[in-house]
């Protein structure tokens, strides 16, 4: 069974964006490490425009093959003229209020987005699956996650979109890696407890 990973940005007290779902000022700790690092570990997180703008073209993919995000997450490349963010995965919007795909790489989905995980997760594939946002989508999908990738920005927004929208409930991951970069930005790895 492919894994299911959370690979999220968030504050140092846990926020995603501000209470209007905006992540850009963790945007300036983009720096030459840290992209390298992206670009070696984690190169299908790398935008199609990202790719582009930064020479990063002939990437392969390592770890996804495709990528599932919600509505809000999506909005941010729409927002831009940008439908296919991703074009090198696989792409899943998770809406109800989308009524087609605006473009013919993205698949919606409009009910049971935790069914239509579980059918990605039983796919025969050696790479998993991203889940890249926002965070109804990961409260909803809390259940399926088995791996999160948390990069942590030193920055503390007091309030804001939480790494989960969800009601509480107690879920245990083990630490399974830990990277500190120059730029204060952490990256941590946890694994599902199950």
């Amino acid at each position: 069974m492919r894994k299911l990973t959370y690979f999220v940005a968030c504050s140092i007290d846990g926020f995603i964006g501000d209470p209007q779902g905006d992540a850009t000022s963790m945007f300036r700790f983009a720096d030459e490490e840290f992209i390298g690092f992206l670009a070696s570990e984690y190169p299908e997180t790398i935008s199609a425009e990202g790719r582009t703008a930064l020479g990063l073209t002939d990437l392969e993919n390592r770890r996804f093959d495709t990528v599932v995000q919600g509505r809000g997450s999506y909005q941010l490349a729409l927002d831009v003229s940008i439908t296919s963010p991703y074009a090198h995965l696989r792409e899943y919007v998770a809406t109800r209020s989308l009524g087609a795909s605006p473009d013919p790489n993205v698949t919606l989905i409009g009910e049971d987005v935790v069914g239509a995980v579980r059918a990605l997760k039983a796919e025969d594939s050696e790479l998993g699956i991203w889940l890249c946002g926002g965070s109804q989508l990961a409260g909803e999908l809390l259940d399926e996650v088995d791996e999160l990738v948390i990069k942590t920005y030193p920055l503390v927004y007091g309030s804001g979109m939480p790494m989960f929208g969800a009601d509480f409930a107690v879920t245990e991951f083990s630490l399974d890696g830990l990277r500190a970069f120059g730029n204060g930005v952490i990256v941590r790895t946890y694994v599902r407890e199950r």
